[in-house]
């Protein structure tokens, strides 16, 4: 069997890191990220912990790294150098003595289902009704019978609001619906940690409100979310915390109040004073 390949760049610093490791109480770690394509450096060096059961609001201008980073996290971006661990596994490397290496694609793929992504797109399967959407990956992936995730997948489309769309397809329903049918279908993976990239972004004004409706359901069920968005009302009213970022750096973090109401950085500053 082939040895995987051993990740030079990734290994700086890792004696440091192998020592201390993650927070116990933190679902998501990262430490020292970087990401680089070709001579681009997007993100420049992300620390940060999100604990179990947090609500983690990401903002910031366009091109600052904000969806660089959540797709670091579940490594649909391979890290250029740095760590980053999810409910305490290194995602994508296997770390031997002094050394890592990448995992193998199904080892990658099995550490993903742990993790449910929402994009600003809603990327459903057109040529599948909704329940077909909701019920692919777990059985396809996690080999649940067909019953039994019809089962579950319809008490998710109950908790979406949409118990009368299951035979629907995706171009028979509206933008706001086709994202909540995106939240359904990844639940319906049974994540511990949910990632949403900017979810209402492509969405008409009308119909934000009935997915923030969802998704601050699900915060308030305790599911640990970081969320990229611009809907700065549901940042303060349903986030734990607030990270401001800008030219591949974190600038500011903190509670939504402090960071909304009294930025200490001028870059936060200025950027809020255009958004708010």
């Amino acid at each position: 069997m082939a040895e995987e390949n051993h990740m030079t760049g990734l290994d700086q610093g890792l004696e440091s890191t192998e020592r201390t490791g993650p927070s116990s109480d933190a679902l998501v770690v990262a430490e020292n990220v970087h990401k680089s394509f070709g001579r681009l450096e997007v993100l420049k060096g992300i620390d940060l912990q999100v604990r179990r059961g947090e609500v983690m609001c990401i903002i910031g201008p366009s091109g600052s790294g904000k969806s660089t980073f959540l797709r670091c996290v579940n490594h649909l971006e391979k890290l250029s150098a740095g760590r980053l661990w999810v409910n305490g596994e290194l995602m994508g490397y296997r770390q031997r003595r002094d050394r890592l290496y990448e995992l193998r694609d199904s080892e990658i793929a099995a550490q993903r289902s742990d993790i449910g992504m929402v994009f600003q797109r809603f990327n459903l399967f057109p040529h599948l009704t909704v329940l077909g959407n909701v019920i692919e990956a777990p059985t396809q992936v996690k080999r649940i019978p067909k019953a039994q995730a019809v089962e579950h997948a319809l008490e998710l489309l109950e908790r979406v609001g949409l118990p009368d769309k299951a035979s629907a397809y995706p171009e028979q329903l509206s933008g706001g619906q086709q994202q909540r049918v995106a939240i359904a279908r990844a639940l319906a993976m049974e994540p511990s940690l949910m990632l949403f990239d900017e979810p209402t972004s492509a969405l008409d004004p009308e119909l934000v409100g009935e997915v923030l409706d969802v998704m601050r359901d699900l915060a308030e069920g305790g599911m640990t979310m970081v969320v990229v968005t611009h809907e700065m009302g549901f940042a303060r009213e349903v986030g734990d915390s607030l990270v401001f970022m800008d030219d591949g750096v974190v600038v500011e973090e903190g509670s939504p109040t402090q960071v909304l109401s009294d930025p200490r950085h001028e870059r936060t500053q200025a950027f809020l004073s255009k958004v708010l």
